[in-house]
């Protein structure tokens, strides 16, 4: 048996397999490119021909796409990135005490005590810091970004550079250039302008106690990762699979839940290749007019979410006939 985790973000969809032992069996990673049904059916149709879907006992999704993915693939659990990540890193060490997660589009830092989390924050305004921002850079500076931290670590010093608005970094950046700085100094001095800014805003009035795990995309720049020690004097960790530790989570999260009820309500890999749509309508039930959107697969509604009370919510599955105008 396997169990299914599927994190939907705005830049990547990651979906993991786990076995019966919490291992990864599988793992994928796909672009959602502003499409996250076609992402999720992706990944679905090449999961579909390695593993059958009767193999799977549980399946959780997470993200900022998981309503979405929750209805197309029918999972059992449904969580914020917070607590999946959160319940990643302590399937891993149970002594971890803070995780820091960069990820395409946004920051996040949670800190837990005896395995809970006490606290956490999120930067979701500005994309300084995180890993598009830091794509762009490699792009402008024509350096593949798997690169990105090795030519950081090869520089004797640093270049300060002010990280707290991706424009004026950029600026910055270009300014630096013109004065005759050499790649490395200025990569090294963004991934240390990039920490500050981590530290300083989302890290805010927040102690950071080790064990310290690091998670997300911008984990794999191993620049990133020197400048976090370099700034809070001790080492800190990046998981095997930091890039799919939302997935890992959901996975976890969702075997648990099934087990409690003794079934699955995932759909199958099938699904893969079904005609699957969103759309949304304004709901006139009361003052507060929700957005609604409603999920069509075939000739059926699967699932609707986006209401505030639940009244939408509550209805899974409708024929054609109930389709609104």
């Amino acid at each position: 048996m396997f169990y299914l985790g599927v994190d939907v973000g705005s830049v990547s969809t990651d979906l993991v397999l786990l076995d019966n032992n919490m291992k990864v069996a599988e793992k994928i990673y796909l672009r959602t490119k502003g499409n996250p049904i076609k992402a999720i059916q992706d990944g679905f149709k090449l999961l579909k021909d390695k593993f059958d879907g009767s193999d799977i006992a549980a399946a959780g999704t997470t993200g900022s796409g998981r309503m979405i993915a929750s209805s197309i693939i029918g999972a059992d659990a449904v969580k914020n990135e917070i607590t999946a990540h959160a319940t990643a890193a302590l399937e891993i060490d149970q002594d971890v005490r803070t995780i820091i997660e960069i990820g395409g589009q946004d920051s996040k830092i949670i800190v837990l005590n005896n395995g809970i989390v006490s606290d956490f924050a999120m930067n979701t305004v500005c994309a300084a810091g995180t890993g598009s921002f830091l794509d762009r850079q490699a792009e402008r500076l024509d350096i593949p970004i798997e690169k990105f931290g090795d030519y950081a670590l090869k520089a004797r010093t640093s270049v300060r550079i002010a990280g707290r608005c991706a424009v004026f970094a950029e600026s910055d950046m270009i300014h630096k250039q013109q004065l005759g700085y050499n790649q490395s100094e200025i990569i090294r001095g963004l991934c240390d302008a990039l920490v500050r800014n981590y530290l300083n805003n989302i890290a805010k009035g927040k102690t950071i106690q080790p064990k310290v795990l690091f998670q997300g995309g911008v984990a794999a720049n191993i620049g990133m990762k020197k400048a976090f020690e370099n700034a809070l004097g001790f080492e800190i960790y990046v998981p095997e699979h930091f890039n799919m530790m939302g997935a890992i989570g959901a996975a976890i999260i969702a075997k648990k839940t099934s087990e409690k009820v003794g079934k699955t309500n995932f759909r199958g890999f099938e699904l893969a290749n079904n005609n699957i749509m969103s759309r949304s309508f304004e709901c006139e039930g009361c003052s507060n007019k929700c957005e609604v959107v409603k999920i069509h697969e075939n000739n059926s509604i699967i699932g609707y979410f986006g209401d505030r009370c639940g009244k939408w919510g509550s209805n899974s599955t409708k024929s054609a006939n109930d389709l609104l105008a």
